[in-house]
């Protein structure tokens, strides 16, 4: 049973052909700013991302007739459990019209559902950026006009945490977890016995990351609205979620190459304070899960620094037990949770 998995980023596609839970191909097609620089929003590139796709599959002599089906990633559409999503025309409608950001995964159900039409097989997304199984105390935000709502690196994170029930001999559903994925955004979540309860969202809230500005003083960042210096939110916005954070400080978002320069000041004191905010955040999940904490798992492309991950110890390791996987691995979580559903293991669910 072959399975091809398809995740939309916001300068490349990666792409990986899995045959029983095995990768047998890996491939990431590179965008350059050019290349991407007409598309107003990620929708637009539907087109140029899913022919390049097709070409390369072309041209490497990959056949869609080999496949059992497509599988994407998952986009911020509406609230929706954990689970898997067979492809359907009510998504597609929402992908193009109804989406709470604008970010490349909006292109993952898309484009798998056009490469799985030409192939003739179904077409899945698996934990989308929306998956919500929050607690109601947790949507409120202090103010009517704005509820909190989940979205995060849910796919990652679940998929880490199944893995880490694999590794640990545990079970996921009867255990209380603080997940944290540290990649170019932050998602640090609390899962209480299966459920993941609450997490800040990575483009509005939580600690500041490579990219992104997390929470800011509303006070301050009100007066920067209604300075003149941005003449619209969109600008603002791409401000916020892809030029702010450490890129912001450092003119540099590479925290590898950062941390070869800790001994400089101003690299320190930045990246110092990044740990103290992740920490924070950490520390507030624990009060979320009231202090029953069976272990911390760190995950993502920061996770790769083990100076960072033990600093992030330093001030956590007191709550509870860490376990670190670094990196990530979207293309296996969406192939599994699809090779679930086609053996009859997991359930199919209805997007509607």
């Amino acid at each position: 049973m072959k399975i091809l998995a398809i995740n939309p980023g916001s300068t490349s596609t990666k792409m990986g052909i899995f045959e029983d839970d095995k990768i047998t191909f890996e491939h990431t097609i590179r965008h350059n700013k050019d290349e991407l620089k007409d598309f107003e929003k990620a929708i637009e590139q539907k087109e140029f991302r899913s022919e390049a796709i097709k070409a390369f599959l072309n041209e490497n002599d990959i056949k869609l007739s080999d496949f059992a089906a497509i599988a994407g990633r998952g986009a911020p559409i509406k609230s929706l459990e954990s689970g898997i999503y067979r492809v359907n025309e009510k998504m597609l409608h929402d992908l193009y019209h109804e989406v709470k950001a604008d970010h490349p995964s909006i292109l993952g159900a898309i484009i798998a559902n056009d490469i799985a039409k030409d192939a003739k097989v179904p077409a899945f997304i698996v934990d989308p950026v929306s998956v919500d199984e929050f607690e109601e105390v947790a949507r409120i935000s202090g103010i009517p006009e704005i509820p909190r709502v989940s979205l995060s690196h849910a796919l990652n994170m679940k998929a880490v945490a199944k893995r880490f029930e694999r590794d640990e001999n545990m079970i996921y559903e009867d255990n209380n977890l603080i997940i944290c994925h540290l990649g170019g955004g932050f998602s640090i979540t609390a899962h209480k016995k299966g459920k993941m309860i609450d997490v800040n969202n990575a483009n509005d809230d939580g600690p500041f990351s490579p990219e992104r500005s997390g929470g800011l003083p509303s006070g301050q960042l009100a007066k920067i609205c209604y300075s003149g210096k941005y003449s619209n939110a969109r600008e603002l916005l791409n401000y916020l979620t892809k030029k702010a954070g450490v890129s912001a400080y450092l003119d540099s978002n590479n925290i590898s190459e950062l941390v070869k320069r800790m001994n400089e000041p101003e690299v320190k004191r930045i990246l110092d304070a990044m740990i103290y905010q992740i920490a924070k955040e950490i520390g507030k999940m624990a009060t979320v899960l009231k202090g029953n904490v069976n272990y911390i798992v760190i995950t993502g492309g920061i996770a790769y620094n083990k100076c960072l991950m033990d600093d992030i110890a330093d001030y956590t390791e007191w709550i509870a037990p860490i376990k670190v996987y670094p990196g990530e691995d979207e293309l296996l979580a969406l192939s599994e949770g699809v090779k679930g559903v086609l053996e009859g293991k997991r359930e199919e669910k209805e997007y509607v």
